[in-house]
C-alpha cells in the first residue's frame, strides 16, 4: 500500500504535526453496538506525513454480514477470519498515542469503541479528526464531500469503493490535500477530544413506553397505560420490583417530576423532597403505595403510539397552520427583506456569493449578514475556500484572519458595500465556486425530497468560540410535546432508542442531528433542532450559527441558513423538520430565548431534574 506519487507537500505549521492513524471499517449495518465490523484497515503516518505502518484484516463477526451487495463480504469469506478479540491488542497498539483519522469519523470511532467493549476494554483514542468535517471547513470547489469526489479533487486514484484497504489508501491522499488547504486558509484543525469511555455496551434493544401519555390521573380515577409515574421516598416493596411491575402494566416510569407527570407515588407526602416540591408547584396528584398497588391491578388500556404512515394533505395543512413549538414558544413568521438599495439590473446582486463579516458589535454584524442574505448571498461563519467577499466592520481590521484574506486576494469591503454592492467577478481569487444549496432567510421553508435516506441538519459556528455549544433535538407531537423523555436527544442521550433521531459530533464547533424521517412514528409531527450555550455565556459570545441540510453522508447541502440570536439569549431554535401532506419540510427558525436548556426542554414536556 503506497501513497499517491504526485502528492502535495505536507503542512509546515507545528499545529499540524501529529502522529496519525487512518482508519476505515466495513460493517454489517449502520448501528454501532448492534452491527459488527467485518473488515478493518489502518495506516499510520508520522508528523511529517511519512507512512510508518499498515494493518488490514477481515473479521468474523459471528452474525449475518448484512448488505453483501455493498461490501462484497460473504459469510464464506469471513468464516476463517479472526474475531476482533484476536486482533484487539494489535489494533489498540496502532490507535494508542495517535490522532485517529476517518471520513465521517464518528461512525468508525463508535464501531471500534463497541468492538472493544465486546472484549471488555475500550478504544485507546484520545483525539480524532474527521476529514468530512475538515472539508466542510475548507469548502473545496467540489459538487459534494463524498470520499470519491474528494479523491478526484485532491488527485487521488480510487480503485475500489467500499473496500476498507483501498478506502484508507484514498483517505491518506485526502488527508494530505485537506491539511494543505487548511494551512493555506489559516484554519485550526477540528480535532475532537475523545476521553476514555467505558460506557459503551453491546447493543440491547430498548423499547420506549409504547403508549401515549393520557395526561393527569383524575381524583378517584384509574391508571391508564402511558401515564408518566414518578416514585419518591421509601417503599414497602423494592423500588426495582415496583418499577418493573409498573412498566409491565404499560406505565411510563420517570426519574423526575414535571408538568407532564401524571401521578407521584409517595408514602410520606410531608417530606420536602425535590420531587414533592415540584409536584406541588405543578399540581400533580399524589397517591400512597398501597393505593398505587391496588390501581396497578386494573390499569386501563391506553392509546398505542402509531408507526410511520402518510397522513392526508388536508390534515397536515391544518396541523401546519395551528401548531406551535412548545408552550410559550413561537416560530417567527418569514421576515420581509431588509431594506437594501437597488442595484442596476438585479434586485439580488449577490446571488451565488458567500460573504464573511468581520468585526462590529453583535447587532451590527448580524444586520450585515442579514443584508448579504437579502441580496442573495450566503453568510459564512469561518474563512473557507468558498468565501468570495469579506465585509469588514469596526475592529475587523485586527481580526487574525485578515493576513490570510489579503494573501488569498479576496475582495474586502466596508459596510456601505452592502447598500449598493458592485457586480462581483465570476470567480474570486481564492478559486471558489458558487454556493450549493438554497439559501434560506429566517422563517423560510423548503420542501424536502423523499429519498429514503436520513436527513442531516448540521450546525457550525465560529472556530474561535471559547464557550461550549450543545445541539439538541426534540421529537414532538401535535401538541408540541415529547411523548417520552427518550424523544429528547442531547449529549447525554445522543440517540433515540429506535435510532430514528441521533446526534453526531464531528468537531469542537460542529454538531449535527440525523433524522430518519420515513421511520418516525406518525405521532411525531416535527423534529425541533436547537442550540444551547453552556454556563453564563450568550450568543453575543458565539455569533452566528450556520445550518445546512443534506441527505446522505457527504452529500451537497440542499439548503443552508445563517442565524443570529440577540445578545442576551442562551438558547436558540435553529430549525424544524415537520410533516406536510405526504412529505416533509424544513423551516429555518432562528428564535432565541434568554433561558437555559433545562427551561427549553421543560417547555416541550421533558422531565428535567432540578
Amino acid at each position: 500500500m503506497t501513497l499517491p506519487s504526485s502528492r502535495p507537500k505536507w503542512p509546515t505549521l507545528p499545529d499540524f504535526f501529529h502522529d496519525w492513524v487512518l482508519v476505515d471499517v466495513e460493517t454489517s449495518g449502520l448501528r454501532p453496538g448492534r452491527d459488527r465490523v467485518l473488515s478493518l484497515a489502518m495506516l499510520t503516518l508520522d508528523a511529517h506525513g511519512n507512512q510508518t505502518g499498515e494493518f488490514f484484516t477481515l473479521l468474523n463477526p459471528g452474525c449475518d454480514p448484512g448488505p453483501v451487495h455493498i461490501h462484497g463480504l460473504t459469510p464464506e469469506r469471513l468464516a476463517d477470519a479472526p474475531t476482533f478479540e484476536q486482533v484487539a491488542p494489535q489494533v489498540g497498539a496502532l490507535l494508542s498515542s495517535r490522532v485517529m483519522v476517518a471520513h465521517n469519523a464518528q461512525f468508525d470511532y463508535d464501531f471500534l469503541a463497541h468492538e472493544f467493549a465486546h472484549v471488555r476494554s475500550w478504544a485507546p483514542v484520545s483525539r480524532r479528526l474527521c476529514t468530512l468535517a475538515l472539508n466542510r471547513l475548507v469548502g473545496p470547489a467540489t459538487s459534494d464531500l463524498k470520499l470519491g469526489t474528494l479523491a478526484a479533487h485532491y488527485g487521488v486514484r480510487q480503485e475500489k469503493a467500499h473496500d476498507a484497504q483501498d478506502d484508507v489508501r484514498v483517505l491518506s491522499g485526502i488527508l494530505r490535500g485537506s491539511l494543505g488547504a487548511a494551512e493555506r486558509l489559516g484554519l485550526s484543525l477540528p480535532l475532537l477530544e475523545c476521553p476514555p469511555r467505558q460506557d459503551y455496551r453491546p447493543y440491547v434493544p430498548k423499547t420506549p413506553c409504547p403508549y401515549r401519555n393520557p395526561g393527569r390521573m383524575k381524583s378517584g380515577g384509574s391508571l391508564v397505560q402511558g401515564m408518566k409515574v414518578a416514585i419518591t421516598g421509601d417503599t414497602q416493596i423494592s423500588r426495582e420490583e415496583l418499577v418493573a411491575r409498573s412498566v409491565a402494566a404499560g406505565l411510563n416510569m420517570m426519574t423526575s417530576v414535571s408538568g407532564q407527570t401524571s401521578v407521584v407515588v409517595t408514602n410520606d407526602p410531608g417530606t420536602a423532597s425535590g420531587k414533592l416540591r415540584r409536584a406541588a408547584d405543578e399540581g400533580v396528584p399524589l397517591v400512597d403505595e398501597p393505593t398505587y398497588l391496588r390501581l396497578l391491578g386494573n390499569v386501563q388500556p391506553g392509546r398505542a403510539k402509531g408507526t410511520a404512515r402518510r397522513r392526508p394533505a388536508a390534515e397536515m395543512a391544518a396541523s401546519e397552520t395551528t401548531a406551535q413549538p412548545g408552550p410559550g414558544l413561537s416560530v417567527p413568521a418569514p421576515p420581509t427583506a431588509m431594506p437594501v438599495a437597488p442595484t442596476a439590473g438585479t434586485a439580488r446582486s449577490l446571488t451565488g456569493r458567500r460573504v464573511l463579516v468581520l468585526g462590529g458589535a453583535h447587532d451590527a454584524a448580524a444586520e450585515a449578514r442579514a443584508r448579504a442574505v437579502a441580496l442573495g448571498a450566503s453568510a459564512a461563519v469561518n474563512l473557507s475556500a468558498s468565501v468570495t467577499d469579506v465585509v469588514v466592520l469596526s475592529g475587523g481590521e485586527a481580526d487574525r484572519r485578515m493576513p490570510r484574506i489579503t494573501a488569498l486576494g479576496l475582495p474586502v469591503h466596508d459596510a456601505d458595500w452592502l447598500l449598493a454592492p458592485t457586480p462581483p467577478p465570476a470567480q474570486s481569487a481564492a478559486g471558489s465556486r458558487p454556493e450549493t444549496g438554497e439559501v434560506l432567510v429566517r422563517g423560510a421553508v423548503i420542501d424536502l425530497p423523499g429519498t429514503g435516506t436520513a436527513w442531516t441538519v448540521a450546525a457550525t459556528w465560529r472556530q474561535q468560540t471559547v464557550c461550549e455549544v450543545d445541539v439538541v433535538a426534540f421529537a414532538v407531537d401535535a401538541q408540541e410535546h415529547v411523548a417520552g423523555d427518550e424523544d429528547f436527544v442531547f449529549y447525554r442521550t445522543p440517540e433515540h432508542p429506535d435510532g430514528t433521531v441521533r446526534l453526531a459530533t464531528d468537531g469542537p464547533t460542529e454538531q449535527a442531528v440525523i433524522t430518519d424521517l420515513e421511520r418516525l412514528p406518525v405521532e411525531i409531527h416535527r423534529v425541533v433542532i436547537a442550540a444551547a450555550i453552556d454556563g453564563t455565556a450568550t450568543f453575543s459570545d458565539v455569533g452566528a450559527i450556520e445550518i445546512t441540510a443534506s441527505c446522505g453522508i457527504g452529500a451537497a447541502p440542499t439548503a443552508r441558513a445563517t442565524l443570529d440570536a440577540a445578545t442576551t439569549e442562551r438558547t436558540m431554535i435553529l430549525a424544524e423538520l415537520y410533516r406536510r401532506g405526504e412529505s416533509w419540510r424544513l423551516r429555518a427558525v432562528g428564535q432565541g430565548y434568554d433561558h437555559g436548556l433545562a427551561d427549553l426542554a421543560r417547555g416541550y414536556g421533558v422531565d428535567v431534574t432540578d
